[in-house]
C-alpha cells in the first residue's frame, strides 16, 4: 500500500450511522453503544490457536481492507463527513489494530466481559481510525506457550459505520488465508475500494430511483409516527437511551405447517407474507391507521463487485403500505408483494436522498418502526470456522442476557425468522424501553400471536374476510367485557309511569322533607298537594291531552319541582327549556315542539312571544280561594302506559341545530330503578340539586329523588367549578357518609348510562365514568364497529332500557343515531371512550368537534 492519504466524502451509510450516534443518542452521555458487533468464537478441544501468527495474519488482513483502518470525522470548513483512510505512515503514529488480552474463570466474569464488548462506547475511535478489535480472553491464566487452547476466547468486534454482517465472511477468509499461508494478496491499485464505492456513490445520478421513490412516499407523512400503545412519548428534544426490551415465541409445528401452506397454496414468498402479516398486525395495533409507513434494511450490495468489499453497505429505506381495511388478507398480500418487490429495484437510492426529497420534514420518524426477515439454516458447521487448522465456534451473543442489557436502536421492530433446519418460524418483538413498559410489549406479542392463530390455523380462519374484521383481543379482555354489561337484573316495581311512583312515596312517608331551598320547604304531602293543584288546573283550563308537550322555562324553585311533576300527573310531556336563553331561541324551540303552552314564572313571562300560552305557575299556587272540594276523580282518568312519552330534552347534534329527545316513561322508571339498584339512590338520602334545566341531569336529580323517596336540597345558580384536587381537600371536612358519584351519560340514554362511585382517597387525575348500571349495555367499537382491545379508544354505543324512542320530527337523525346489532337497538353516543385492566370506563373525548357551551352541545 502506497503511503498515501485518501480523504473522500463518508458513504451515505457511513454518515447515518455517524450522525445517529450523535443525534438520536446522546454524544454528552454515552450509555450505551449500539453499533459495537462483536463476534465471539470458542476453540474446540485439542485444537490449538498461535497468538504470534493470529497477529500477524491480523495485521495483513487489516492492511487489505482500507475500511478496517478508515476514521471518519466531520469538517468544519467543508460541511462534509469526511472518510480518511489510514495508511502505513499514519500506522507509525497511531495503531489501528487494539489486541487485548484478559483472563476469566467464571461465566459470570465471562458475561462481564461479553457485556463490555456490546455495550462499551469507548472501544472505538471513529475519528482516530480505531474501528476494529481482537480481544483475546484465556481461562484461568494467560498462555505461557503462546497458544490459545479449549475453554479460551476470541472476539473480533467491529464498529458498525465501518463493518456490516456480509463482511464478515470476507474477513474470516482472508484471516484464515493469512494464518495459513502467512500472506495476503491483493491488488490496491486494480481493485475496487469501499472509498471509490463512496465515491461514485455521491456522483450517481439515479434519476429512475429518485422518481421512484418521490411517487412511492407523494403526501405520506413522515414525521408523523404510528400510533402505538406507548406507555410514555420521547420529548423532541430527547435524546434516546438504547435500552430495550424484547419477547419471543416460537410458533411451533402446527402454525408453522398453516403458514407455509398459505405462503405455498398462495404463491407468495414467506418474506412477503410475514412482511403483510405485519401491516395488517400495525392497522390493528394503530386502531385503524390506514397508511402505514415503516423502515427495512437492505444489505446494499446490488452489484457483484461490490459483494468482496468490506465496510458498510446496508440501506435504510421506507416500506409504505396504504392499506384499504375492505380488501381480503390474501388481497393485501399479493398487494405488499407488488409494492415490495418495486421498491426492492430501488433499494440502493440512498435514505439521505429520500428524506431530502422532502424538506419540509423535520424529524421524520419512518425507521422508527420497522420490520426485519431472517431466514438461516442452523447447522453446527455453519457456527463454526477454520482458523489454519484450528476449528472454533461461535458462542451464542452472550451465556446470558439479562434485561437491563437488551439494546434498541428501534422504537418498535418485528422479526421473523424462519429456521430452515426445522422449516418452522419464531418472532421477536424489541421496543425501545423510552416508550413502552415491559409489560405493554408482552401484551403486544401476545396480540400478534393471537392474530396469528387467527389468520392461520382456526376453525373461522377465512383469508378472504376483510381486515377490519381480525381481532387482537385477548381472552382476558373478552372476559372484561362480558363482565362489563352482566347487568341483568329484575325490579320489583309494577308500577309504569312517573307520578304513580312519587303518589306510593306520598303514601309511604307523606311528612317527610321533600325539597328544600333556602327558607322553603316542602313535605312529601304538601308537594302532592300543589302538584295535583297545577295538573288538575292543566286539564280543566287548558285541556292538556295525554301526550302533549308543555315546556316550562322556571328559575330554580319549588315552582320548579311542582311543574315537573304537575305535568307529568296532568299527562303531558316536560319539555325543559333555559331561562338564560335569548328569545329567539326559546320561541324557537317552543315552535319546534308544536307546544301551545308554557309554564313560567314572573323572572320569564317576558321572554316569549304573544301567541305562545303562557301559566304562571306561582300564580296558581298563591290562590287562597281554592275549591277545596276539587274534583280529583278526572286525574284517575289519566291514563298513562310503560310506552308513553314522559319528557322531551334538546340537545343539539354535529348540525348545531337543537334536537328534541323523546324519552318514555319506562325509560326514567328503569331507569331509576337501577340508580337505586347500586345504591346511587336510597330514601335516606339528601340530593343536591345543581344541575340547569337544560342538562338531563336536573330530572334524575329532582324526579329521581322523588321517586326513590329522597330529600331534594336545591342550590341557586351560579357559584364556581370545582377541579378534583379541591374536591379531595373539601372531602376532608364532609361527613363520611357523603357519597359522590361520576355519573355519565348522553340525553339520548336517559339520565345516565354508567357511573363511578369516587373513593376519594385514591389519585383523581383520571376520575372513570365507572360501569354500566343495571340493564344498561356499553359497547367500545372502532370505525369499522369491531369490538376494540383495553387502554384503546373507540366510541361508546349505548344499549338497553334507557336509550330514547326518537327525535321529536326528526326521523332521519334517528337513524342515525340508532344501529341495530344483534337484533337490540343501540345509541351511537359519538363519546370516545377506552376500558381499562380494571373494567371500568374513562371518558377521552368526543370523535366530533363537538363541546358544550351552557349544557348545549354545539359544533366547533
Amino acid at each position: 500500500m502506497e503511503p498515501t492519504i485518501v480523504s473522500p466524502p463518508a458513504s451515505f451509510a457511513q454518515a447515518r450511522i455517524w450522525l445517529d450516534e450523535r443525534i438520536q443518542f446522546d454524544p454528552e452521555k454515552p450509555q450505551v453503544a449500539i453499533y459495537n458487533m462483536p463476534f465471539v468464537y470458542r476453540l474446540q478441544s485439542d485444537h490449538t490457536l498461535s497468538i504470534k501468527q493470529l497477529h500477524h495474519a491480523l495485521h495483513l488482513t487489516l492492511n487489505k481492507h482500507p475500511s478496517l483502518h478508515t476514521s471518519l470525522y466531520f469538517d468544519i470548513q467543508k460541511n462534509l463527513l469526511i472518510q480518511r483512510v489510514i495508511t502505513h505512515e499514519d500506522k507509525n503514529n497511531s495503531n489501528t489494530l487494539s489486541i487485548i488480552e484478559t483472563t476469566y474463570e467464571t461465566d459470570q466474569q465471562l458475561n462481564e466481559i461479553l457485556h463490555d464488548e456490546r455495550r462499551n462506547p469507548q472501544l472505538f475511535d471513529l475519528a482516530q481510525g480505531l474501528v476494529f478489535r481482537c480481544h483475546i480472553v484465556y481461562y484461568k491464566q494467560i498462555s505461557s506457550d503462546h497458544l490459545l487452547s479449549h475453554k479460551d476466547i476470541l472476539i473480533f468486534n467491529f464498529h458498525h459505520a465501518l463493518f456490516d454482517f456480509p463482511s464478515m465472511n470476507i474477513f474470516l477468509h482472508d484471516l484464515n488465508q493469512a494464518y495459513t499461508t502467512g500472506q495476503l494478496s491483493y491488488e490496491d491499485n486494480t481493485t475496487l475500494r469501499y472509498i471509490d464505492y463512496a465515491v461514485i456513490e455521491q456522483q450517481m445520478a439515479m434519476t429512475g430511483a429518485s422518481m421512484f421513490w418521490l411517487d412511492a412516499l407523494h403526501n405520506c407523512k413522515l414525521d408523523q409516527p404510528l400510533s402505538l400503545p406507548f406507555d410514555r412519548y420521547r420529548l423532541s428534544n430527547e435524546h434516546r437511551t438504547g435500552h430495550g426490551t424484547s419477547v419471543s415465541f416460537d410458533f411451533g409445528q402446527d402454525l408453522s405447517h398453516h403458514f407455509l401452506l398459505h405462503a405455498s397454496s398462495n404463491n407468495i414468498s414467506l418474506e412477503h407474507l410475514a412482511l403483510g402479516t405485519y401491516y395488517v398486525f400495525l392497522f390493528k395495533l394503530t386502531n385503524g391507521e390506514k397508511d402505514l409507513c415503516i423502515g427495512i434494511n437492505t444489505h446494499g450490495r446490488y452489484r457483484d463487485e461490490l459483494k468482496h468489499i468490506i465496510g458498510m453497505f446496508v440501506n435504510a429505506i421506507p416500506l409504505r403500505c396504504q392499506l384499504d381495511p375492505h380488501l381480503s388478507f390474501h388481497e393485501l398480500t399479493k398487494h405488499v408483494e407488488d409494492t415490495t418487490i418495486n421498491s426492492m429495484k430501488y433499494s440502493h437510492f440512498p435514505l439521505q436522498r429520500i428524506l431530502n426529497q422532502h424538506p419540509n420534514i423535520l424529524s421524520p420518524v419512518l425507521l422508527d418502526t420497522s420490520f426485519d426477515f431472517v431466514s438461516s439454516m442452523r447447522r453446527d458447521e455453519e457456527d463454526e470456522i477454520m482458523v489454519g487448522d484450528s476449528r472454533l465456534s461461535l458462542l451464542p451473543y452472550s451465556i446470558k442476557i439479562s434485561a437491563d442489557e437488551i439494546m434498541s436502536k428501534f422504537d418498535f421492530i418485528l422479526s421473523f425468522q424462519h429456521d430452515l433446519n426445522l422449516n418452522e418460524f419464531s418472532c421477536t418483538i424489541n421496543a425501545s424501553v423510552d416508550l413502552f413498559n415491559v409489560e405493554t410489549v408482552c401484551i403486544i406479542g401476545q396480540r400478534l400471536q393471537i392474530m396469528l392463530h387467527q389468520q392461520f390455523t382456526s376453525f373461522d380462519c377465512r383469508t378472504n374476510k376483510a381486515l377490519y374484521e381480525i381481532s387482537l383481543i385477548l381472552s382476558n379482555e373478552q372476559y372484561l367485557m362480558q363482565s362489563l354489561n352482566n347487568t341483568q337484573i329484575s325490579f320489583s316495581s309494577s308500577l309504569t309511569c312517573i307520578h304513580h311512583e312519587f303518589v306510593y312515596q306520598v303514601m309511604k312517608h307523606p311528612q317527610k322533607l321533600a325539597v328544600e331551598l333556602d327558607e322553603q320547604s316542602l313535605t312529601y304531602c304538601e308537594l302532592l298537594y300543589y302538584v295535583q293543584i297545577l295538573s288538575l288546573t292543566l286539564l280543566n283550563e287548558y285541556h292538556v291531552f295525554r301526550g302533549e308537550v308543555v315546556c316550562q322555562c322556571v328559575e330554580r324553585s319549588l315552582s320548579m319541582v311542582i311543574g315537573i311533576m304537575g305535568i307529568e300527573m296532568a299527562g303531558g310531556v316536560y319539555c325543559p327549556l333555559s331561562p338564560r336563553d335569548p328569545q329567539h331561541r326559546l320561541n324557537a324551540l317552543t315552535q319546534q315542539t308544536e307546544s301551545r303552552l308554557v309554564l313560567v314564572h314572573d323572572l320569564t313571562e317576558t321572554k316569549f312571544d304573544d301567541n305562545i300560552i303562557l301559566l304562571n305557575v306561582d300564580s296558581i299556587l298563591i290562590v287562597n280561594d281554592l275549591d277545596s272540594d276539587m274534583n280529583y276523580n278526572c286525574l284517575s282518568s289519566v291514563i298513562m302506559k310503560g310506552e308513553g312519552i314522559a319528557c322531551t330534552i334538546f340537545t343539539s347534534g354535529s348540525t348545531g341545530i337543537p334536537k328534541a329527545v323523546q324519552l318514555r316513561q319506562q325509560n326514567f322508571i328503569n331507569s331509576i330503578a337501577g340508580f337505586v339498584q347500586i345504591d346511587a339512590l336510597h330514601e335516606d338520602d339528601v340530593t343536591i340539586q345543581i344541575a340547569s334545566a337544560t342538562f338531563d341531569a336536573h330530572i334524575l336529580e329532582i324526579v329521581g329523588s322523588l321517586i326513590c323517596g329522597a330529600t331534594i336540597v336545591m342550590l341557586h345558580p351560579q357559584g364556581e367549578s370545582m377541579s378534583s384536587a379541591f374536591i379531595k381537600v373539601l372531602m376532608q371536612f364532609v361527613a363520611q357518609s357523603c357519597r359522590i358519584w361520576n355519573l355519565y351519560g348522553p340525553a339520548e340514554a336517559t339520565l345516565g348510562t354508567s357511573c363511578q362511585l369516587i373513593d376519594v382517597n385514591s389519585d383523581m387525575h383520571d376520575l372513570p365514568i365507572g360501569k354500566p348500571l343495571p340493564r344498561y349495555i356499553c359497547l367500545i367499537l372502532n370505525n369499522f364497529s369491531q369490538p376494540i382491545m383495553t387502554q384503546k379508544g373507540g366510541e361508546l354505543l349505548v344499549g338497553g332500557l334507557g336509550i330514547f324512542t326518537s327525535y321529536l320530527g326528526r326521523n332521519d337523525l334517528t337513524a342515525k343515531a340508532l344501529v341495530e346489532i344483534d337484533g337490540q337497538l343501540f345509541y351511537r353516543t359519538g363519546d370516545l371512550v377506552t376500558m381499562d385492566n380494571n373494567g371500568l370506563l374513562h371518558y377521552q373525548g368526543r370523535k366530533d368537534h363537538q363541546i358544550k357551551l351552557h349544557g348545549q352541545r354545539i359544533e366547533l
